[in-house]
Formats: C-alpha cells, sequence, structure tokens
C-alpha cells in the first residue's frame, strides 16, 4: 500500500477563537503556527508540523484530508488510477506552506475531500516546549486532556460499500472490518494504512443526502485518561454526546464531544492491532452489530447520524 499514514485534517469552525481556545486549553492540543484566519494545531507525539488545522469559515465541517505517501512517485502512481476512474486531481504547490511540500488534491466519489503529499515539514520544539524524552517531539502538556496523538477521521456517506471498495481499490486502503443491519445493509466500513484497527471509516447516510463529516479523533493513552478528559468536559460547560464506552469492533473505549463550532470529536484509546499481511475484513453481522458499535450498551444518541459539511470553505465577497 503506497499511502504510509493519515497525516492530517483541515476543519472549517465558525468561531476560531473559540475553536482555537477549546483544542488548546480543553483538549491540549499544541499551537504549531497561526497566520491570519487559520491555525495550525498537533498532539504531543504527533511529529509533523501539525495533525490540525483550524481555517475560520461560513459553515463547519472538514475542508480536507492528508495522506502520507512515500515518494511522488506513489502518488503519481495513484493519480493515474485516479485519472483513469475520472477522478479530477488538483496539483497544489507546498512550498512549506502548508506543512508539507507539493501535494495532490481530489474528491471521492461519495464527495470525501482527500489531500496526497509526500514531503513533511517536522515539527521543531522551542524554549518550554523542548522535552527531555528523545522519543517526544514535543513535552506532555499540563493542561487539557493531552491525547498523545492524532487518530483517525471517520465520514458519512449514501453507499457503504461502493465508498470503501474505491478507497481499498484505488487508494489501497485495507478494509478491516464492517457492520450490517438486519436487512443486509452495510451501515458502515473500517479502514487503515497500517496497522492500527482503523485511520478512517465510512458510515451510511440514511437520509441520502451526500457526504458528510462525522468526527475527527485524537488517541488518548489510559481509560483514565479518556474518563478524565469526560470530567474536563463537563467541568468547563461542554456536553457529552456518547460515552464514555467501548466499541465492540476495535475494542476502543471512547468519548465523543463537539467542539464550539459545531463539528464533532472523539477521544478513545485502546484498539486492537492488525499485523496479518492477508487480513480479510471481518463481518459484524445483525445478530452482534448492536454490541460491534457500543459493547457496554451506552445508547446511541439520535443526533450521533448528524455531521458536518465537507469541502474548502466558501470564499466570502
Amino acid at each position: 500500500m503506497p499511502i504510509t499514514h493519515l497525516g492530517h485534517a483541515e476543519l472549517v469552525v465558525t468561531d476560531l477563537a473559540a475553536s482555537r481556545a477549546f483544542f488548546t486549553d480543553i483538549i491540549g492540543l499544541q499551537v504549531s503556527e497561526e497566520r491570519e484566519g487559520t491555525v495550525f494545531l498537533r498532539a504531543w507525539q504527533d511529529w509533523d508540523h501539525h495533525t490540525l488545522q483550524l481555517t475560520e469559515g461560513p459553515e463547519s465541517g472538514l475542508a480536507h484530508l492528508g495522506w502520507r505517501v512515500p515518494a511522488k512517485a506513489d502518488a503519481d502512481e495513484i493519480r493515474t488510477r485516479l485519472e483513469g476512474r475520472g477522478i479530477t486531481v488538483e496539483e497544489r504547490a507546498g512550498a512549506g506552506n502548508d506543512g508539507h511540500g507539493d501535494s495532490y488534491r481530489f474528491t471521492t466519489p461519495g464527495g470525501l475531500p482527500f489531500e496526497l503529499y509526500w514531503e513533511v515539514e517536522y515539527f521543531q520544539a522551542e524554549g518550554d516546549q523542548v522535552s527531555r524524552m528523545a522519543s517526544h517531539p514535543s513535552r506532555i502538556p499540563l493542561t487539557g486532556a493531552a491525547p498523545r496523538r492524532f487518530d483517525h477521521v471517520t465520514f458519512i456517506a449514501d453507499d457503504v460499500v461502493a465508498e470503501q471498495e474505491f478507497l481499498t481499490e484505488v487508494l489501497g486502503i485495507r478494509h478491516n472490518y464492517f457492520v450490517k443491519d438486519t436487512e443486509g445493509v452495510r451501515w458502515g466500513s473500517w479502514l487503515s494504512c497500517n496497522n492500527v484497527s482503523h485511520e478512517t471509516a465510512v458510515t451510511r447516510n440514511a437520509a441520502q443526502t451526500g457526504g458528510l463529516l462525522h468526527h475527527i479523533a485524537y488517541y488518548a493513552d489510559t481509560v483514565d485518561e479518556v474518563t478524565k478528559a469526560a470530567s474536563i468536559l463537563v467541568d468547563h460547560g461542554f456536553e457529552l454526546e456518547w460515552g464514555p464506552g467501548k466499541h465492540g469492533t476495535s475494542g476502543a473505549t471512547f468519548l465523543y464531544f463537539r467542539e464550539p463550532s459545531g463539528n464533532r470529536v472523539e477521544i478513545w484509546t485502546g484498539g486492537m492491532l492488525i499485523f496479518d499481511p492477508d487480513w480479510k475484513a471481518i463481518e459484524w453481522g445483525p445478530e452482534i452489530g448492536h454490541l460491534g458499535n457500543s459493547m457496554w450498551g451506552t445508547p446511541l444518541p439520535d443526533s450521533f447520524r448528524e455531521g458536518t459539511r465537507l469541502g474548502e470553505p466558501e470564499k466570502v465577497a
């Protein structure tokens, strides 16, 4: 698989100041760079310049999701497959402006806005951010939930099967497990490029109104850190949408909530690791699908079917 890992997400937020404060003070991410109208952030063991970009816009959502490939030749190979499927690929000059070099951007058939890049700008800690630990690109923050790293992004799409097959056949992202309902309709597929349980997922849009962002996720070390995050959120006036709970599919402990501009965020921990090169996707049939979503029976809220917009923010005249 030429894609090595998920790299970063660009969230569009309607209130940049409030969202910035939330991700730094409550979640515990660190600012790596700020410009007018945008902020770049990362978790303490994210090695790249950033894993999250907040860009101010009129409607909240996801502008793009970045995937790292080893070299331009790998991106070119994928570009050939994309164009063979009739997908338009846009070349973007990086020149260090986005924390990485040149890139290719495109939109999948289901409406997911993706980017491929191959040259990375690594984060360089300065001053009191410098850690004593050689394996820590920066110190562990003293505030907020302080997750270790960026983990995954989940989408909503009209046709889960078609989108999963595109992601696997064209982009080479391995299909790890999926859930079907009582009528045999696939409600979700989870995929990754490496040994983690998933780096992205596609869940079914019951309303059939097109692609949406479901959530972005950061990884914490322990269940205690997830429950601490829940307490921090509630104590500072934020509501929990779902959890703490446990997904049977991945085995991860989860917590979902909304940031001030309305985008859904998850902090989670655990999750199975996959090392088998001949892995075949696991089916969670209707008789156990509810356990795949919620192993402990934590009720799924109606709001969990909702999402936010996909695509770059519209230009304001």
